[in-house]
């Protein structure tokens, strides 16, 4: 949920400006409560929108052209949202698969488009074998993936990892279920 706020300060309080909800990138439904001393206004639908005034906030529709001259510079200047990739590994090993093997050097070239990438490795495992072993395994996958982005030229205190073992499965399994989906890791880049 992204709400923007146009505001023009009188003394220390906040007695002017405007409120506007912009529509979420994946279509879900959002909403924001806009207070202003004791009264209220809900905005829930895209570009919903609150003028502040000294009588409270009034609810009105903005429209993208009215975001972009009010929000426009604010908008522009904010940092590029993270990007995922996901690579997959063989049972039991930190070892890419080959459909995954064959993805690296795209995921590779994409994270290279970043002037100074901030990267985060975090392994995963199925739910096969212990809480230890898991641990071990995910981040051992983890710093395997690390390794080659640190090869490849990413300077190595910018490139994050860790390993989450079996916590937290991409998909939900009942204990000792070999499931491919869950051994990967995920590679967070901002």
């Amino acid at each position: 949920m992204l709400a923007l706020l146009a505001a023009g300060l009188g003394g220390c309080a906040l007695n002017t400006g405007t409120v506007v909800l912009l529509p979420e990138k994946d279509g879900r439904d959002a909403a924001v409560a806009v207070r202003q001393d004791d009264r209220d206004a809900v905005l829930a639908q895209p570009y919903a929108a609150a003028r502040l005034t000294r009588s409270g906030p009034q609810p009105y529709t903005s429209n993208p052209q009215e975001v972009a001259e009010l929000f426009g510079a604010a908008l522009a200047a904010q940092p590029a949202r993270p990007t995922m990739y996901r690579l997959y590994f063989v049972e039991g090993k930190d070892e890419l698969t080959d459909a995954s093997r064959q993805l690296l050097d795209a995921v590779l070239s994409e994270i290279a488009r970043y002037p100074v990438p901030d990267v985060v490795v975090v392994g995963h495992t199925d739910t096969v074998g212990t809480d230890k072993d898991n641990d071990a395994l995910a981040l051992r996958r983890a710093e395997t993936i690390r390794k080659v982005l640190v090869e490849r030229g990413i300077a190595p205190e910018n490139v994050m990892a860790a390993g989450r073992g079996k916590r937290e499965p991409f998909k939900p399994t009942a204990d000792g279920v070999a499931e491919p989906l869950n051994r990967r890791v995920e590679i967070i880049v901002r």
